[in-house]
Order: C-alpha cells, then structure tokens, then sequence
C-alpha cells in the first residue's frame, strides 16, 4: 500500500484588490505522493464548496508546464524549490510528511491582484504586442527548404522561445523587472532571418512598453535565471541591451 502524506497549507486569501487579504491554514490528509500542489488544492476547494466557503481562486490550464497559466510563490519561492518546474508540476512527493507550505501570490505593481493566488498579467501580453509584425512576403506559402537556417542559429533561437510567460522571473526580482521576459521575446524572433526587418525598433518599442508597465529595471542579481522553469539564461538581457542602440 502506497504511503501517503498530511500537508499543511497557509495560503494568502484576498477577495479582490480592494480588501484586506491574510493566510489562513488548512490541513489535508491522506494525500497521494504523486499528487501535484494543484490537485491538492483542487482537492481543498471540493471540501470549501461542500462546507459551503469560497474556494481557492488559482490560475491553471494545461498542467503540463507548458501554459504559463499556473503560478504562485511556494515557500517565498516562485514555482517552489525544484529547478526547471512549474508550481504544476510540482508534487506532494517533494515535500514532508506534516510540512507546513506556504503559498501566495506573485507580488509586483505591474501584477495587480485579481484574487487569492492569481495576478492579472497582461502586461506581458502589451509588451509583446509593443513589437508590432514582422515584415513578410505574402501570397503562396514558401517553400519549407527555402530559408536557410544552421542548426546551431535555430537551437538558440528555439531556447529563448520556450519562455511561458509566467512572471516567476518578475516575481522573484526585487526590482520587479520584466527584463529577461521581454529579452526572451526580443531574441527568439531576432535571431531568426524574419525577424531582422523591424528588429532595432522592436527592441526600442518593447523595453519602452516595459517602463511604461511600472516594470523595474535589471539589476543583475540574477533570481529571474535561477527560478526561470525553462531555464533561459540571463546572458538574453545583456543582448537585448545591445540591440536598441
């Protein structure tokens, strides 16, 4: 029989921005180690609705670590402790018998609180769109084999493209920076022949969005890379400050 496993949780509740939000702790028993911390907490909020209470509000989609959508601090850290993980893809297995976890939101200006454990991100979507299009040919679709690109050009181009856009690395630095996000966004597209047309102005227009968020600036501590669940490396910012000059 397969040992299972009590959790404490202590989770931020807030009904919206405007009122005053405190933990408040719940105790789960009898939890299967290969649960993730989100079925643990869709298990919490079955047991709220029958007692009749406000569930959990937490933000989910494809559970896979693919989405973006899920995202809180576990124990202070974005996505918890586990490298290269989404807070879905992280399961009661990682933690101890009885351990008490702490869960809350992201915490940044740029990320006003919607509810609970949820921020409203969609800074991150204006600053992609402050990038506008790429300048392309229209007409009969090109042949697949017609541009040219050397593996090593795609590869890189391919490792800044896996960004989620999930704010850890926003919630993590102490200057709330967007930076890495947006670099991220700026060189998966830079790198590639398409994206050479409106690459200077894309660059400018995007950090300018990102200012203009209320996104701080970079301060080269490095935490957006540490909690980063694709691992994009932190050397993307110091490119991207080259190329809007």
């Amino acid at each position: 029989m397969t040992p299972t496993l009590s959790l404490t949780l202590r989770i931020w509740r807030q009904e919206h921005q405007q009122t005053k939000g405190a933990f408040q702790t719940y105790t789960l028993q009898d939890l299967s180690p290969d649960l993730s911390l989100l079925e643990v907490l869709d298990q919490l909020n079955v047991q709220l609705i029958r007692s009749d209470e406000r569930p959990i509000y937490f933000e989910h989609d494809c559970r896979e670590g693919i989405c973006g959508s899920c995202g809180f601090l576990v124990n202070g850290q974005a996505h918890g402790s586990q490298r290269a993980t989404t807070v879905c893809q992280l399961y009661v297995r990682e933690f101890q018998d009885g351990e008490t976890v702490t869960l809350e939101p992201w915490r940044a200006a740029a990320f006003p609180l919607i509810q609970d454990l949820a921020v409203e991100r969609s800074a991150l979507d204006r600053i992609i769109a402050a990038g506008g299009y790429c300048s392309i040919n229209t007409g009969q679709a090109p042949d697949g084999n017609a541009m040219l690109i050397g593996q090593e050009q795609a590869l890189s181009a391919f490792e800044t493209a896996t960004c989620i856009g999930c704010g850890a690395c926003v919630a993590s630095c102490r200057n709330a920076s967007a930076s890495l996000f947006t670099a991220a966004k700026l060189a998966h597209l830079g790198q590639l022949p398409q994206g050479q047309p409106e690459r200077r102005s894309r660059a400018r227009s995007m950090q300018a969005a990102m200012e203009q968020e209320g996104f701080g600036s970079c301060s080269s501590n490095l935490e957006c890379e540490a909690v980063c669940p694709k691992e994009i490396s932190a050397d993307w910012i110091s490119w991207m400050n080259g190329e809007a000059r």
